[in-house]
């Protein structure tokens, strides 16, 4: 066993540690943005997509809630000598709080996604379940390997937990890989495919952050890579949530006025992406009266 596998055991420097509260202050920020944005816009999107949008607004709340407290941690787990930022006793809980966001935001992260999907009724109930039992163990199981057992400091653990947790993140991957390629199929040839496709692509991309963080925890190291893990894993979480949940939120305005072009569903305002109209605002009872959608050749007439 080795102190100096613990990331919240390194000595930093000032600089080091001004960057670090640098990052998880900006990426606190970030999320509370996207927060605030998806409690506005709930109502672009209909009924059937919407549990994407408030699936969303729950990872970037929860996130947010969880940097708050990395922040102040933070602050109460180092102490200033000389030079240098010493860790104290509280420092663990500069780290273990990403645990406990993740826990919770990665499953909602896979219903995030089947929100937007094309699985249906049975199959999307089967999915979802599959998805959130490998989420919650994937990062479950991390956690107790590289915070639980001797503080973080068994190397042993570290490794065996890693890869149990490892075998949930392939699940969650073939999962992610299965929704988007299926997605692309049914909705082949529209722009909400193509979304589709990018998002399932920037979350696979950028979960393979996580597991490379976690395993530099079993090299030891010294403050600047205990900063870059800190800087990357504050960058990852951004983008997982605000950059992926931006994509989720397009593909349910994009299905959205799809759905009300055609006749499907209604919604009483008008639908619009980068100034381009997608669909007219229709009324419940007013579903026959297909709407309008603006295309660069015009606006089109939708029969049914």
């Amino acid at each position: 066993m080795s102190d100096a596998l613990a990331p919240w055991n390194a000595t930093l420097t000032l600089a080091e540690h001004s960057i670090i509260v640098y990052a998880l202050s900006v990426a606190g920020l970030a999320l509370f943005a996207f927060f605030v944005k998806s409690l506005v816009s709930t109502n672009e999107v209909t009924g059937r997509y919407r549990t994407g949008v408030y699936a969303g607004m729950a990872i970037t709340g929860i996130a947010f809630l969880s940097y708050v407290l990395l922040v102040v941690e933070f602050a109460l787990g180092y102490e200033r000598k000389g030079d240098s930022w010493v860790p104290n006793a509280n420092a663990i809980l500069t780290w273990a709080p990403r645990y406990f966001d993740w826990t919770v935001t990665v499953p909602l992260l896979v219903i995030e996604l089947l929100a937007v999907a094309t699985l249906a009724g049975a199959a999307a109930r089967r999915l979802r379940a599959v998805g959130i039992a490998a989420a919650f163990l994937m990062i479950s199981t991390g956690f107790i390997g590289g915070v639980v057992i001797d503080s973080g400091t068994n190397e042993g653990a570290l490794w065996l937990w890693g890869v149990i947790s490892g075998v949930f993140m392939v699940v969650l991957y073939v999962l992610v890989i299965y929704v988007v390629v299926k997605g692309g199929r049914d909705l082949r040839g529209t722009e909400a495919a193509a979304t589709l496709r990018n998002a399932g692509i920037l979350l696979i991309v950028t979960w393979m952050a996580y597991p490379i963080v976690f395993g530099l925890q079993g090299w030891g190291h010294g403050g600047a890579v205990i900063t870059w893990m800190q800087v990357v894993l504050s960058a990852a979480d951004i983008v997982a949530k605000v950059g992926f949940g931006s994509m989720i939120h397009k593909i349910a305005k994009l299905r959205s006025a799809e759905d009300v072009r055609t006749g499907v569903d209604t919604l009483p305002e008008a639908l619009w992406i980068s100034s381009e109209k997608l669909s007219d605002g229709v009324l419940p009872g007013h579903e026959a009266a297909a709407g309008t959608a603006v295309s660069g050749r015009g606006e089109r007439r939708v029969r049914r």
